[in-house]
């Protein structure tokens, strides 16, 4: 049976005053909380296991909890995660879950929140995401983004526009959000990097590639939150890695 290592990390950065990030890996989340340390758990892959990050729209109400609301749900659901269709109606649920709270609390009214993941389960991987939190492959020749970016086209000069053209929540009336899902064969050892734009604003591919490839597990957690820090961490900074391996035939 093949079993997944999961290493999360979860900071404020070096400019925000509180963290509106969440972080999901099977039944453990991490909600709008800093981690000092990288925390790793090991999963056998037995029933479907969710890995995903949120994070929160800054400058809408109510961002950490947005972002804890989605990986809470995503938790309850992982069990039932069995396939693309199932993924795609629960991110759809997150989505209306936005909305449904929204409408108790008109404090919390255009709460929002990005959402990027995978669910393993025991023949492939299936990569999600609304928003521009990212998920990468790293195989044997390259770092790969499998997610897709939900930004406005960047002005001239700009890295990226933080200009979402979609996100769970939100809006003020609801909206209907179509997820990008991909599905990917689990064949041999992998390396799956999920992380909010904390990390991918402040680290370039290059970088975060090569410090994938000197460092495993915690260590290169660190290494990668580190690199944002010295970059400035403009903002929350949240990654999950995820090494799966395959026993021995």
């Amino acid at each position: 049976m093949p079993y997944a290592a999961v290493t999360g990390l979860s900071h404020d950065g070096l400019v925000r005053d509180h963290n509106e990030d969440s972080l999901v890996a099977g039944p453990w989340t991490l909600c709008a909380a800093t981690t000092l340390t990288p925390q790793t758990i090991y999963f056998p892959i037995d029933d479907p296991l969710v890995v995903a990050v949120a994070d929160g729209l800054g400058g809408h109400p109510a961002g950490e909890q947005a972002s804890s609301l989605a990986v809470q749900h995503m938790a309850w659901a992982g069990p039932s995660l069995t396939g693309e269709a199932a993924v795609r109606e629960t991110i759809g649920a997150c989505n209306e879950l936005m909305y449904s709270e929204a409408a108790r609390d008109p404090e919390r009214i255009a709460m929002g929140t990005t959402i990027a993941g995978v669910v393993i389960i025991d023949s492939a991987v299936i990569v999600f995401n609304v928003g521009d939190s990212r998920v990468y492959r790293l195989d044997d020749t390259r770092l790969a983004q499998l997610s897709v970016d939900d930004n406005e086209p960047p002005s001239p000069g700009q890295h990226r526009s933080p200009v979402l053209t979609q996100c769970l929540g939100g809006r003020l009336d609801a909206e209907a959000i179509e997820p990008h899902l991909s599905t990917w064969p689990l064949a041999g050892p992998a390396r799956y990097l999920i992380c909010t734009d904390g990390l991918t604003d402040a680290v370039d591919d290059e970088t975060i590639t090569a410090l994938l490839r000197s460092h495993d597990g915690s260590r290169a957690a660190f290494e990668l939150w580190r690199a944002a820090i010295e970059a400035g961490a403009a903002d929350n900074v949240t990654l999950a890695l995820v090494e799966i391996t395959q026993p021995a035939q």
